[in-house]
């Protein structure tokens, strides 16, 4: 590629870039690295930021696009998205596109986590990757239905003010990670062509019928299956030739992928098109509040219902992730009301009890639905509210939890507002589901401030009533040392890596240390760069068996210091990390091994040596010529380091005009490999 081949020209421009090699998923380089030999730009530079806007702009305004997937958003940087996100959906706006919805991929499962992006970094959506895990945990797994209640009443953390969790895309399988055909096969070994099926189906419903917009990868309507992830997942739909492709088992069909799989009667694309009309016949299904019913703490049903408050009436849904028929009563809003079954089997029709108890009984692995015959009674008052006292949440400093206490047990909303200092009121998100909360973000609140709270509450006739105000203070970071792990013992070269608590980039935080002869702590290193604090520190000089202190220190520009808790590690005697270290590579058959590239050839291996925090090391006599080579660990491809110690790095080349001793040298602690002749 020539150094103007890239279009718009601004592409070109090294300095737009991070240029710190490929990535190994770990601290900050997992923001600054590039993605398996693609250049990482440098987002966090102005130029960058306007010129993927103005990429993003060019495909709606010329090309039309009106829908965006957006990969590996968990590597980029807050402050790009927080200025991308909103400019680009703008622009879209203005181009007449009103619906216009873009989401991004984030991998990862903690939702303290993965609702920053919707809530503080402003984008509209992400990938729902924690529900893909309570889908197959349910579904695939048969685990206990309170697992999956516990997953939904913990949606709160995605709602804010002009967002939440219903607009995040729902999926349980993708061309990374694998099919959901793959995880029920290898979730239930033995079970039957039947049971398989019926566990599949059972996902699919789950994520038609609960909150989110259900995707589905291409070919699990075929029955596609797969065996992993990635290549393995990403089977044709017409006729293959893929060898690794040809031997998958489909579900629910003799065909294989030597065939075109465009069965429109195949019992999944059935089901599949079935549930989709539904939803679209009955808009409280895919719109509708989500209301958690009924579970319990093994296998059997998880109900809930889902209610549109312009319609107001009660849609229950029944899931039996058992392999045997479970009956529950499941609560509902109305008293001696009918409902009837609009998907499923069961009775035609159900009544629920005085207290307002609907009984179902359901089959192994099945799903049913039943519609209100009559609207919800419509409330004659707003319920009582209270607030509780503000609290920062247990999972992270950056959000303060503000829940509400609503009289009854009827149908409401509840939003929440919040005014800072001395400003205005602003509503910072409403939920219509108890527990009623939301998790504010304080990321953009400077400590030391004083945030007042209110809520109101609407019921189902739209009656109104507002809680009395509550007060917090917004506090100061919370700095945690991440590495070393506290009682480690340490040898050789070791990181030190801190992260702060709400994270901002204009942080600068100071790595020390102190020994037991130490009058004062000693700083190892002032981090300018966030959003990970690291410094390293040469051990080689400090006696076996002392026992070392790191901690970190943020200086707050108004003056506030902090300072993170201590860790204590202990200087310890080198030990090796690995089992073994071969050099693997085009000289292999050349120093004894019977092939090139071999991972497992004892006679490449190197030989731990205790010295300069632990390397391993061999000498090997080479003939003239030029190779290639890296380093395997413990006989296998599996864990590889290449150039610049990268794992799954690239090759280090060798190039010897005579025959030579050559010594390899790798280091267990920093993963680099070097070779010396003599």
């Amino acid at each position: 590629m020539s150094s103007t081949s890239r279009s718009p020209s601004w592409l070109n421009d090294v300095t737009l870039y991070h240029n710190r090699g490929n990535t190994t998923f770990v601290s900050e380089d997992s923001y600054y690295g590039d993605f398996f030999g693609l250049d990482d730009l440098f987002t966090e530079h102005p130029r960058v930021v306007d010129g993927m806007i103005e990429i993003y702009k060019t495909w709606i305004g010329e090309l039309g696009s009106d829908r965006c997937r957006i990969a590996t958003m968990k590597h980029v940087n807050d402050e790009f998205w927080q200025k991308f996100g909103p400019e680009v959906l703008a622009y879209a706006k203005s181009q007449g596109k009103d619906e216009f919805f873009m989401f991004g991929e984030v991998f990862d499962l903690s939702r303290p986590f993965t609702s920053t992006f919707t809530t503080r970094n402003t984008m509209q959506a992400v990938l729902d990757f924690p529900f893909q895990d309570a889908a197959r945990n349910f579904a695939s797994k048969g685990g206990r239905t309170s697992q999956l209640a516990e997953f939904f009443g913990n949606d709160d953390w995605y709602t804010d003010a002009d967002s939440n969790v219903y607009q995040l895309p729902t999926f349980l399988g993708n061309h990374d990670m694998g099919r959901i055909g793959f995880f029920v096969k290898a979730d239930n070994a033995g079970a039957t062509e039947n049971e398989l099926l019926a566990r599949d189906r059972l996902a699919h419903e789950l994520m038609y019928f609960s909150r989110g917009n259900p995707v589905i990868y291409y070919g699990d309507e075929q029955g596609f299956t797969g065996t992993g992830g990635d290549q393995v997942a990403r089977q044709t739909m017409f006729a293959s030739q893929v060898p690794e492709y040809l031997d998958d088992d489909l579900l629910g069909t003799d065909s294989t992928h030597a065939q075109d799989n465009f069965n429109s009667n195949h019992p999944l694309y059935q089901r599949i098109g079935e549930l989709a009309a539904l939803t679209k016949a009955h808009p409280a299904r895919r719109d509708g509040a989500h209301q958690g019913r009924y579970s319990s703490d093994e296998a059997g049903i998880y109900a809930f219902s889902r209610l549109h408050r312009g319609q107001q009436r009660e849609y229950v849904v029944a899931l039996n992730n058992s392999e045997s028929e479970k009956t529950a009563e499941v609560a509902t809003y109305i008293s001696n009301g009918n409902f009837v079954k609009v998907y499923g089997s069961g009775p035609e029709q159900l009544t629920s009890n005085d207290h307002q108890l609907l009984t179902v009984t359901m089959p192994a692995l099945s799903t049913v639905v039943y519609q209100s015959a009559d609207r919800i009674p419509r409330s004659d008052a707003a319920p009582q509210i209270s607030l509780d006292n503000p609290t920062i949440s247990t999972e992270t400093n950056s959000r303060m939890l503000v829940s509400a206490n609503v009289g009854g047990s009827a149908f409401n909303e509840v939003t929440f507002y919040a005014k800072v200092g001395n400003g205005q009121w602003k509503s910072i998100g409403t939920d219509d589901t108890r527990p009623y909360r939301v998790f504010h973000d304080l990321s953009s609140i400077a400590d030391g401030t004083h945030v007042s709270y209110r809520a109101v509450v609407r019921d189902n006739a739209n009656h109104q009533r507002v809680s009395d105000p509550k007060e917090a203070v917004v506090p100061a970071p919370k700095l945690t040392i991440e590495l070393p792990t506290e009682g480690d013992g340490v040898f050789g070269t070791i990181e030190i890596r801190a992260t702060a608590d709400p994270e901002r980039a204009s942080h600068v935080v100071r790595i020390q240390r102190k020994l037991p002869n130490d009058a004062d702590w000693v700083t190892l290193n002032t981090d300018y760069s966030s959003p990970v604090y690291t410094s390293y520190d040469n051990l080689s000089t400090v006696p076996v068996g002392t026992q070392i202190q790191y901690r970190a220190v943020l200086d707050e520009p108004d003056g506030t210091q902090v300072i993170s808790p201590i860790r204590m590690v202990t200087r310890t005697a080198p030990t090796p990390l690995v089992n073994s270290v071969t050099v693997a590579g085009s000289l292999q058959s050349e120093v004894g091994c019977t092939s090139d590239w071999d991972p497992a050839c004892a006679a490449s291996h190197l030989t731990f040596k205790a010295t300069n925090g632990g390397v391993w090391e061999g000498t090997f006599q080479i003939p003239a010529g030029t190779y290639e080579y890296k380093v395997a660990i413990d006989d296998s491809w599996a864990v590889n380091y290449g150039a610049g110690g990268a794992r799954d790095g690239a090759n280090i080349t060798l190039s010897l005009p005579t025959a030579t001793n050559v010594t390899f040298v790798w280091d267990q602690v920093s993963n680099i490999v070097r070779h010396t002749t003599s």
